[in-house]
């Protein structure tokens, strides 16, 4: 991967491409009936990695759906970073039969530490991230809805001594609304856990990317903003 890199994101629910404005299912827009044909297009701009949620799952929902739109979208022979809903080793397991290039966990993190540590050695730090979900410096799981004791720093030392070495960071106030990327949190994170951020959450235009480029961060994740026309990825990519 690139020192920098930029994420175009598929959320999936129901099989199909949607964003939620805030993780609020009852906010939902749905951008495409066709996962495949979002990925190829997104291949053909050249992306490194396509960032893909499965939102069914981190609602506990049914996922035979998006299970089906996932196997898809790799059989485009996109490399796929997976979150949502991934809480076994099990799951972790299935992840990596089909494909996947890199899981992404979360709720686990603050539910099952061990578990997290146990992928780690297992797959390695190459292969396993956590995503750590912001609203007002607490960290939030179950699909954005619980609050956690934690805050962002302190989940994420937590995991330093267990290999962990890439972290993605979500603003949840800011996600789906075009608000701008905090990037002023997301260098924080960096700068006191001296690792690798990736962060989401409120892109609006090409300077969030450049001012996450320039703070040091490993990447972006961008959602709605891509698929409004807001961000063309083509020049996110040249960024």
């Amino acid at each position: 991967m690139s020192s920098f890199t930029v994420y175009p994101a598929i959320d999936l629910r129901g099989g199909r491409v949607v964003r939620l404005r805030q993780g609020d299912p009852k906010q939902e827009t749905v951008y495409s009936d066709d996962p495949a044909e979002t990925a190829r297009q997104l291949l053909r701009t050249g992306v490194e990695m396509i960032h893909v949620i499965n939102l069914d799952g981190a609602f506990n929902e049914t996922q035979d759906a998006n299970l089906e739109a996932l196997q898809q979208v790799l059989a485009t022979g996109a490399l796929v970073q997976l979150g949502g809903g991934i809480r076994s080793l099990e799951s972790i397991q299935t992840c990596m039969d089909l494909g996947v290039a890199r899981v992404i966990l979360s709720t686990v993190a603050v539910s099952q530490p061990m578990l997290v540590a146990q992928a780690l050695k297992k797959y390695g730090p190459d292969r396993i991230v956590i995503s750590i979900d912001v609203r007002r410096n607490q960290v939030y799981t179950h699909g954005w809805k619980e609050q956690s004791l934690f805050d962002p720093v302190s989940l994420a030392l937590a995991f330093k001594n267990a290999g962990l070495h890439t972290l993605i960071t979500t603003s949840i106030v800011r996600d789906g609304t075009g608000e701008g990327l905090n990037v002023t949190a997301a260098k924080k994170l960096a700068e006191q856990t001296e690792m690798d951020v990736i962060a989401a959450g409120g892109v609006d235009s090409l300077k969030d990317i450049q001012a996450a480029k320039e703070a040091a961060l490993r990447g972006v994740i961008i959602g709605r903003a891509l698929y409004d026309g807001s961000v063309s990825l083509k020049e996110a990519l040249a960024c």
